[in-house]
């Protein structure tokens, strides 16, 4: 797994060596990233946009946006076996510090997060079904900026019903992803 675009083109992106992380594919990222770039259901800038990259695992995501100019990029992962392998990641690019990790379970703590957000990258375990949680509270602290998007990654045989306070834009197919691209109601 590589960074695909951007400064860091071709950069090594290290992996977990257990099956409870899954990596972002090249493939699905670059799509995603695409989209980002070309929609025209939604304008967003990734250059000097701000980003959460929740359930960051290897922060894949997150590093692709670092890579392509990102103003900041906040990593929220609290898994142990994975934790190790973000930081190597983020200190392989000999990056000026233009990111946070934060180790916290959003389930048990969201109030943290302050900060407003033009893109929110939301990719819970597949067998996670309480990410509705996490989009409700996005809602209620007002964290998305108002132009901003909710990128969600889920399972494409999981048959998902997403929050009300979810409108969902467009949603793709890759392999064995499933993209769906949101604004806040």
């Amino acid at each position: 797994m590589r960074i695909i675009g951007g400064y860091f083109k071709g950069k090594k992106i290290l992996e977990p060596k257990d099956k409870e992380t899954r990596p972002l594919k090249d493939l699905t990222k670059e799509s995603i990233f695409n989209i980002i770039n070309h929609s025209n259901k939604f304008k967003i800038n990734l250059e000097n946009s701000t980003v959460l990259d929740l359930f960051s695992g290897v922060g894949s995501f997150g590093l692709e946006c670092l890579s392509r100019g990102s103003k900041h990029v906040t990593f929220i992962e609290n898994y142990s076996g994975v934790l190790p392998i973000l930081k190597k990641n983020l200190s392989n690019l000999k990056t000026t510090k233009k990111y946070e990790i934060i180790e916290q379970n959003l389930f048990v703590n969201f109030k943290t997060i302050t900060n407003k957000f033009d893109i929110i990258f939301l990719d819970p375990p597949y067998k996670e079904k309480k990410f509705n949680y996490i989009i409700d509270s996005i809602n209620e602290k007002k964290i998305l900026n108002k132009n901003g998007i909710i990128i969600i990654h889920r399972h494409k045989k999981d048959d998902d019903k997403f929050s009300d306070n979810l409108k969902i834009l467009e949603e793709k197919k890759y392999g064995i992803s499933k993209i769906f691209f949101g604004i806040l109601n």
